[in-house]
């Protein structure tokens, strides 16, 4: 498997573009003063920190949970730690280390990203939306569950007329 490799951009201008067909990359620079990449894809655009590769500290130990042997004797769970702020992080979602790897510091970009912005962090912006349109979404089903519900209430309710007859 192929490693991924950093790429390096000289930045001119405030805003630089790179990218694939299906992700595009912005760097800018934060009101922080820490360089932030973004991230557009259909998800929406997600402003993370730049991770310095000399402030990690990676670690690979042995695996645990289900699985059995072939995760308990491997080393493939990657414990990540941010030496400046001491944010810990321990990925072992996969079996694959470089998958686990790319992930482990995708976590890590999140984590640093709440930790500097606290409430006003993207990531916990989007769940609340999310937890907000799932309250919606429940309470749409609940009102209509009652509507159904008064509807058969009515309809056992209403005599029908006997004498109404067509021949």
């Amino acid at each position: 498997m192929s490693r991924l490799l950093p790429i390096m951009y000289r930045v001119t201008s405030r805003v630089a573009f790179t990218g694939s067909s299906n992700i595009l990359l912005l760097l800018r620079p934060h009101p922080s003063g820490l360089p932030c990449l973004f991230a557009a894809s259909k998800k929406g655009l997600i402003d993370l920190p730049v991770l310095n590769e000399d402030d990690l500290e990676e670690q690979f130990v042995r695996g645990s949970g289900p699985g059995g042997q072939a995760t308990n004797k491997t080393s493939n769970c990657v414990v990540l730690k941010h030496i400046p702020s001491g944010v810990v992080v321990k990925c072992h979602q996969t079996r694959s280390v470089d998958i686990n790897r790319k992930r482990a510091r995708e976590i890590m970009k999140e984590k640093l990203d709440v930790l500097q912005k606290g409430e006003l962090s993207e990531v916990i912006l989007k769940k609340k939306e999310s937890e907000l349109r799932k309250q919606d979404k429940r309470r749409k089903v609940n009102e209509n569950l009652e509507r159904k519900r008064l509807f058969k209430e009515a309809l056992a309710a209403d005599p029908k007329p006997e004498g109404d007859s067509v021949t």
